[in-house]
């Protein structure tokens, strides 16, 4: 097998400055997310195409979803590649449209092409040494298990999985797949037009006019944001953007999780409640409180098991979001990190939904939690109107809370900080029958409480904000030396 010798020397010249570490990646996953002009396809044809003249006994096989669909894309980009840099002699090519598409080189590597569609051609393909799938949101998760399984085999090279896709819709399984639970095994890299130092002025301008024309389809197609398939119920364009801004600007002041200690009647002893500082910690902090101001606290129960308890805690005067809770705790540790929140925001309201199980409400009660939303309920017995604990999510407060968080993301969505939170909203749609909910596979917990939250605020009345400032909150642990030096607004120091 003949050696060829090339000259690397250009190769930073020749290659975004986002992409050129990537030539020395070995990870088994190489995901490139990103817009439209971003190069991300370029440098992936122009990694294997480096990987053919550089490695030996390799076998690349290059996909896409449809088989009709290669030779104009990832075909012509790989010959490109190679009469780019000027390597045509090292190259055999097919000529015409009707030759089967195959790229060799002189030391015996190959290029391999197949469609996901065409089954019978893929179970004929064997010795595969690594895998291109292009606009891999266009292929299931059970295209790409298949295809990580023919790369169990043993070669003189590293074996890896090359991923470009467009991020369309905030859904989609790749997203799961190798970014809400990162593998340790896979690197992933968003890019955009603005990481392509090749692209020309015209299809620049071009991208950039639809900041004017069409601001949603900028945000997912020019800057590869993830984007939502059906209508969805919030401002797409507006959460998309406030998304953008959080990515650069990381509102979360604080990351953690609060301990605590019990009396024998097995309450918390306020004095003991202390916050642990942890990056893995299920309660991100936007706001601290801040004195003689009301919060209000959203919870929305785990219902069927497979969701998360959430709780969503706001500013009654600004509005703001000040800070997130999301796990899957039992309901009484969890109804007692509420316990916590609510009463290092100030004793705020607290409104927990009720629809699936009362058990945190009444964990709360016997707690001796004395600000509860309270709502009017029928009993089922005598007909009279009573009282009771807790936020009921029926067919009046449902639709209100949600119109009402509609209007706030529309009118000042800068209000909301979580990214999680605002995620959700962009796959909160309407299904067949008008009613808005979670898409097939998402989930509403942090939507739902931050719209209980929202829709509960009204009840915190003057009377209940007299009680907040007379029980002296416990002194809140986010507090930092300069602020006890400088006095601070915050209660309880």
């Amino acid at each position: 097998m003949p050696t060829i010798n090339i000259d690397l020397t250009e190769l930073p010249n020749l290659t975004n400055d986002t992409f050129y570490p990537l030539y020395g990646n070995k990870d088994r996953y190489l995901v490139l997310m990103g817009g439209g002009g971003s190069g991300k396809s370029v440098f992936t044809a122009q990694k294997i195409i480096l990987r053919l003249l550089t490695e030996q006994k390799h076998r690349i096989l290059v996909l896409r979803k449809v088989a009709k669909t290669l030779r104009e894309s990832v075909f012509m980009e790989l010959k490109n590649a190679i009469y780019r840099w000027g390597l045509e002699r090292l190259f055999k090519i097919p000529k015409g449209t009707s030759s089967e598409l195959h790229i060799s080189c002189i030391n015996g590597n190959e290029i391999l092409f197949a469609g996901l569609d065409d089954v019978e051609k893929l179970k004929s393909i064997s010795g595969v040494t690594s895998v291109w799938m292009e606009e891999a949101s266009e292929c299931s998760p059970e295209d790409f298990r298949q295809l990580d399984i023919r790369l169990r085999g043993r070669t003189v090279n590293y074996k890896q999985m090359m991923i470009t896709f467009n991020p369309i819709d905030i859904n989609h399984w790749l997203k799961r797949e190798f970014f809400d639970n990162p593998k340790p095994n896979a690197t992933t890299i968003h890019s955009t037009y603005k990481n392509n130092k090749f692209l020309d002025d015209e299809a620049i301008k071009v991208l950039e006019a639809f900041k004017e024309t069409d601001p949603y389809f900028y945000q997912v197609y020019a800057l590869g944001e993830w984007g939502v398939l059906g209508k969805t119920i919030f401002n797409a364009q507006k959460v998309s953007e406030r998304i953008s801004y959080l990515r650069v600007h990381d509102p979360v002041v604080q990351r953690g999780y609060f301990i605590y200690q019990k009396d024998v009647a097995d309450k918390i002893i306020d004095s003991t409640i202390k916050w642990i500082e942890d990056d893995s910690g299920y309660i991100n902090i936007f706001e601290r409180p801040r004195s003689h101001i009301p919060y209000v606290v959203g919870g929305d129960t785990a219902g069927d098991g497979s969701d998360n308890f959430t709780g969503q805690i706001i500013n009654n005067v600004t509005g703001n979001q000040a800070a997130r809770y999301k796990n899957q705790f039992d309901e009484d540790l969890y109804a007692e990190q509420m316990y916590c929140l609510g009463k290092h925001y100030n004793n705020a309201l607290m409104s927990i939904e009720t629809n699936f199980s009362s058990h945190p409400v009444k964990v709360l009660t016997r707690l001796d939690y004395r600000n509860q939303y309270v709502r009017e309920r029928e009993d089922t017995f005598t007909g009279s109107i009573t009282k009771a604990y807790g936020f009921r999510t029926d067919k009046l407060t449902r639709p209100s809370a949600i119109a009402e968080l509609v209007r706030v993301v529309r009118e000042s969505v800068h209000l909301i900080n979580d990214l999680d939170t605002l995620n959700e909203m962009l796959t909160f749609v309407r299904n067949e029958k008008g009613k808005p909910v979670a898409q097939e596979g998402a989930h509403d917990d942090l939507v739902m409480a931050l719209a209980i939250a929202y829709y509960s605020r009204g009840q915190q009345d003057d009377k209940a904000f007299e009680r907040m400032v007379e029980e002296k909150p416990t002194p809140f642990p986010f507090r930092s030396d300069d602020e006890m030096n400088a006095g601070g607004d915050y209660l309880g120091w």
